[in-house]
């Protein structure tokens, strides 16, 4: 079971390592989340961190569009005065 863990972290780490930084925002913490609780939930840990790993990286992708958003709207506001 431990082994489990150790090998879904390795392999997060590895991917990590390999694709740019921006393309791991919120991947690690998605997959350490998703990881224990895929093990937890029927010794699934590998599935469960590939899936905190989408999830992270799409909740990333969306807050940074929502700052982005913001910064711009906020932008057009100080111009426009």
């Amino acid at each position: 079971m431990k082994s489990n863990i150790a090998v879904a972290m390795l392999c997060v780490i590895a991917l990590a390592g390999v694709s740019n930084t921006a393309n791991a925002k919120g991947c690690l913490k998605g997959a350490a989340v998703g990881g224990i609780a895929g093990h937890y939930a029927g010794h699934h840990a590998i599935v469960g961190a590939v899936g905190g790993c989408v999830m992270g990286r799409h909740l990333a992708n969306k807050k940074a569009a929502e700052k982005e958003a913001s910064a711009t709207s906020a932008k057009s506001t100080v111009s426009s005065k």
